[in-house]
């Protein structure tokens, strides 16, 4: 009974890839950010071999790490969520996805508007906690939609949970998933509910919902279903694949919750995959500039990741990475285009084994296709073999 088990440590970059130029990313680097606070403590990942993986420059690296370690970079046109999810399951995005700094056109908000009988606030590139500051009491007043964008493919829908319940909030974005195809289609439409009675109370709650496009292709998760392997979705994997591949899907509202689930999964028979996202790294921190919160996040992970390492059975496999950088020290708010980490650990795994840069998140998907022994198309380079202790075994 084969298990695999990703973690996603979502934005948890560990330097800026060679083209971050082109994306205004030159310097960014969410692991050196989290290091210069001074309270970093994440012995586990540490022993894995976090330190000594290319490029990483911070960190005392240790004489024998316990796992195979390396560095991979996106091949994917962006550095938004999406595209780093699908691309860490097979799926290279060969454009980027659009984006509206200047707002969204009237055609599309128009047709929203006829569609949920509601008018429209905002429209602008906004943060996410500043814009129910400025837009909550006339949208209390009123019951228009609170519309706004960032820097990345993104149409985000903000409204008070009393003045639209979460069901009708989500019906909403799921109308404008609908329309946002096409020329429109953005990787993500998001619910964003909020509480609070003044601007000095609004507050976002953890009912955030993700409503993705559907992968135009087959994903390394299709391809387990087909060989009847589970694949478990906790947190937002399940809403960033459209549930496209997904066989059971575990929402969570915040790391604790999702490294909480994951433990117990841990404890349960089954055969295949659960891929887990932590998003408060990247929806708590790294968009609030919060250098020293992401990197309380980042210890208490480790220590959850310490209660996990010894549940491990013997054929599992545990791969922790990322799906882009969010760089919390820089003036940005908004994604970072960094290469992410891979640590690789288990039983089958090789100690010490440095795999390097690898030339994209799908040489993930490819290991994985090959330790479950089920054909998986894509240029992509497995690295099961550098990997095991005993291929004859795997």
């Amino acid at each position: 009974m084969k298990r695999v088990f990703v973690i996603v440590l979502d934005s948890f970059g560990i330097g800026e890839l060679p083209d971050a130029a082109n994306y205004k990313d030159s310097g960014s680097n969410t692991l050196a950010a989290c290091f210069a606070t001074g309270k970093l403590q994440i012995p586990n990942m540490q022993k894995m071999g976090l330190y000594q993986i290319d490029g990483v420059t911070v960190g005392q690296p240790v004489e024998q790490p316990a796992a195979a370690y390396g560095r991979m970079a996106e091949r994917s046109a962006g550095k938004d969520t999406t595209t780093g999810h699908w691309e860490l399951m097979g799926l290279v995005s060969q454009k980027p996805m659009p984006t509206y700094p200047n707002g969204f056109p009237k055609e599309v908000l128009d047709r929203l508007s006829q569609e949920t009988g509601r008018g429209i606030l905002c429209n602008l590139p906004y943060s996410g906690t500043q814009v129910i500051r400025d837009y909550g009491e006339k949208h209390l007043r009123t019951g228009d939609l609170i519309v706004y964008t960032s820097a990345d493919s993104v149409l985000q829908i903000a409204a008070h949970e009393e003045k639209i319940p979460l069901e009708e909030l989500y019906h909403i974005c799921e109308t404008a998933r609908k329309i946002m195809q096409g020329e429109h289609g953005v990787g993500r439409i998001i619910a964003r509910p909020f509480i609070g009675n003044s601007p000095d109370t609004f507050v976002r709650t953890a009912n955030r919902r993700d409503f993705s496009l559907v992968p135009p292709q087959d994903t390394l998760l299709d391809y387990l279903m087909k060989a009847n392997l589970e694949t478990i979705g906790v947190g937002k994997i399940s809403d960033i694949f459209a549930g496209k591949g997904i066989s059971k899907k575990i929402v969570t509202h915040s790391n604790d919750e999702g490294m909480q689930r994951t433990l117990e999964l841990c404890q349960t028979d089954f055969s295949g995959l659960c891929f887990v996202n932590l998003v408060e790294f990247d929806m708590l921190y790294g968009h609030r500039n919060d250098a020293l919160g992401y990197t309380q996040a980042l210890n208490r992970f480790d220590q959850q990741l310490g209660e996990l390492i010894p549940m491990l059975r013997e054929d599992d496999l545990l791969f922790i990475t990322a799906d882009h950088g969010c760089d919390p020290s820089t003036p940005s708010t908004d994604h970072s285009r960094e290469y992410v980490p891979l640590l690789c650990f288990g039983n089958p795994v090789k100690q010490n084994c440095n795999l390097h840069t690898r030339s994209s998140f799908g040489d993930l998907a490819a290991t994985i296709a090959d330790y479950f022994c089920i054909e998986f198309p894509g240029k992509f380079d497995s690295f099961l073999h550098d990997i095991s202790q005993e291929i004859s075994s795997i």
